[in-house]
């Protein structure tokens, strides 16, 4: 360690992996490492843009990455998971912590932490809310039998951890349970308020929601959860993906998640969209005129 604090080590730098290190950094950690399969590439120019300014150093591979690592972040895509802990299993020394971030079912989890039995003290971890703005300190969970041990490493670079468990998969069942709830509810949004869009009642429907669900500012969220879809749909597609292979670990059949899943996936790939994207920051109603004429264009 140098100054008290951990050698930290980034498998995978898209949205999750920067905001944590740049807040890490933010708060005095000296030595960052990151490594991802794009940095290579020209699509890699925006992460290592986001590495200098955050102090991380871009390392030539994912060994180059971990050597000397006491603490080791997995953020990756879903699909990604098993395969990006394969890629530093040789290189670990020194038994570090690896903190598995990605959002996949309990029994991938528990999957990779046999596979780095050997090499590493595996921590499952989940974010529980949105990563911005937050960054590091976001509200997290972790499980594992080497949760406390690792625990007093993360509070003291500033991170909110809370123990789920001593069994790896605790903490990832908790997180994809609720994506069934918090992911459905956007995909929900998506086909309601589209719907009343092309009806002619958005402001009516909206409304009407009010009086079953008074707590709620649906001026706020629909903005918010369409906003969500665009940007992030296609990546929510494949840990729904992974929420519906929890559900069927857990023996519940997914038929809402799978709807969720196509919901979210056809809402990223509109996304992307130049006139969607340029609403983004407009009103519902204007987000939802975009998005009825990209759908529109798709069938």
């Amino acid at each position: 360690m140098a100054d008290g604090k951990p050698r930290l080590a980034f498998i995978g730098f898209g949205e999750a992996g920067q905001a944590i290190a740049a807040g890490l950094h933010e708060a005095g950690a000296a030595q960052l490492n990151a490594w991802d399969i794009l940095f290579p590439q020209p699509a890699g120019n925006k992460l290592r843009r986001a590495a200098d300014a955050s102090g991380v150093r871009c390392a030539v591979s994912a060994a180059d990455a971990v050597q000397q690592a006491e603490l080791i972040i997995s953020a990756v895509t879903a699909a990604s998971s098993g395969e990006a802990a394969e890629s530093v299993k040789a290189h670990l020394r020194g038994n570090p912590f690896f903190l598995d971030i990605n959002s996949v079912s309990p029994g991938r989890k528990q999957d990779t932490a046999k596979m780095l039995a050997a090499a590493a003290r595996y921590i499952d971890l989940a974010v529980l809310a949105p990563i911005h703005p937050a960054r590091h300190r976001t509200p997290m969970l972790i499980a594992g039998p080497d949760s406390k041990a690792v625990a007093p490493m993360l509070a003291g670079l500033g991170m909110r951890t809370s123990i789920a468990g001593a069994e790896i998969g605790a903490a990832a069942a908790i997180k994809m349970v609720r994506s069934v709830m918090i992911k459905g509810i956007e995909a929900l949004t998506l086909e309601c308020f589209l719907a009343a869009a092309r009806a002619g009642v958005i402001d009516e429907v909206a409304a009407s929601m009010r009086n079953n669900y008074p707590g709620l500012d649906w001026a706020q969220i629909v903005p918010y959860n369409l906003e969500r879809m665009a940007i992030h749909g296609e990546r929510r597609a494949a840990e729904m993906e992974e929420v519906a292979e929890t559900l069927r670990e857990l023996r519940v059949e997914p038929l809402m998640t799978n709807a969720t899943v196509k919901r979210q996936r056809e809402m990223g790939e509109i996304g992307q969209q130049q006139t969607v994207r340029s609403v983004l920051d407009k009103d519902r109603a204007a987000m939802l005129g975009a998005i009825s004429a990209a759908a529109r264009d798709r069938h």
